[in-house]
């Protein structure tokens, strides 16, 4: 399975569920970057949220 990766406009490099912050307050998931805060595109952060980093 090929691993999803997104580049945050502020130049953050996400690809494991840790680069990710969950919206709190709401219901759906939503899904922001750790470092700015903006938010992540859903299906990209989705399938992000499930990638951890070798060895956890």
């Amino acid at each position: 399975m090929t691993r999803a990766t997104y580049q945050c406009p502020c130049g953050a490099h996400i690809e494991f569920k840790q680069d990710l912050e969950k919206e709190s307050g709401t219901t759906t998931r939503n899904w922001k970057c750790k470092a700015c805060g903006t938010p992540v595109p859903g299906l990209t952060a989705e399938k992000i949220s499930h990638q951890h980093p070798p060895g956890q």
